[in-house]
């Protein structure tokens, strides 16, 4: 058993922090449904602007709402307007990562939706593993070498 991504929310806006809750991050339900993550779920929290970095557990916020609150100690690590990503994750075997293929949600402004990606790990004909990243976006900075892209991955595969 290994750990591996499983799903992830990229770019999210926090939209409140509620210190005087009783912990947790409240999102809107739609994001988390749209990666299949469940209530209660740990997952990790990687502040882009400040660097922090916490675990805690998702609760579903109001469908539709795009909301992004950081409550409890949790409130501490983020202002409202910061960048963050959210993470989980899974102990797996290499084959149930393959079958899982992680979703991605990438958010830009009022946090909507810009992007939904697929990260694909597949063996090669020769049995070594590899992955390829599936993106809505032709042209996007997201730093992925082109040997990642979906049609590099397919070409492998047959």
């Amino acid at each position: 058993m290994e750990k591996y991504v499983s799903a992830k929310l990229h770019g999210i806006r926090v939209t409140d922090a509620k210190l005087n809750y009783h912990g947790s991050i409240t999102i809107d339900a739609d994001f988390f449904r749209a990666v299949d993550l469940k209530p209660l779920e740990y997952v990790d929290i990687w502040n882009k602007m400040s660097g922090a970095r916490i675990s805690t557990y998702v609760l579903y916020g109001e469908a539709g709402s795009k909301c992004c609150i950081l409550n409890g100690a949790a409130a501490r690590t983020c202002q409202k307007d910061d960048e963050i990503i959210i993470a989980s994750s899974v102990f797996c075997e290499v084959d149930d990562i393959i079958s899982l293929k992680p979703r991605v949600l990438v958010f830009g402004p009022g946090n909507a939706i810009i992007d939904r990606i697929t990260y694909e790990v597949f063996r090669r004909p020769d049995g070594a593993l590899d992955m390829a990243v599936n993106t809505g976006i032709a042209d996007n900075d997201y730093g992925f070498p082109e040997s990642l892209t979906s049609q590099q991955a397919s070409a492998l595969t047959k």
